[in-house]
């Protein structure tokens, strides 16, 4: 998967919007960070690390540890919290299914929660 591809990827997914906070432009050497429009919260930062294309994904901290050990090109997150936070290296040992699947993971933890109606 290419970074444009992971973009547009992450732009599948409801009320999202690409960001590039740390140079103001889009081109290969920048950070891609994907949000949600309402919160502002990121779920995928896309960047390019030691020549090779790298996502940080938000994960809950169980599942996290458990992609760390299944597999080699999941580590924790560079520059990120790293409970909650897992880098994935594109182009390794991550399936291009499993890697969508941890994108859409990631968005559901960042996502609004709907608010409770409280009774009358």
């Amino acid at each position: 998967m290419t970074r444009q591809e992971l973009i547009d990827f992450c732009l599948t997914f409801p009320i999202v919007y690409e960001d590039y906070p740390f140079d103001g432009i889009a081109d290969a050497g920048t950070w891609t960070v994907m949000r949600h429009r309402v919160n502002k919260k990121s779920f995928a930062l896309i960047y390019e690390r030691n020549g090779k294309l790298c996502v940080n994904l938000k994960c809950d901290p169980f599942e996290a540890g458990f992609l760390r050990q299944a597999f080699a090109d999941v580590t924790p997150a560079y520059h990120m919290n790293k409970v909650h936070w897992n880098t994935v290296t594109l182009g390794g040992d991550v399936p291009e299914e499993e890697l969508k699947r941890m994108v859409g993971h990631s968005y559901d933890l960042i996502k609004p929660k709907p608010r409770k109606r409280r009774p009358g």
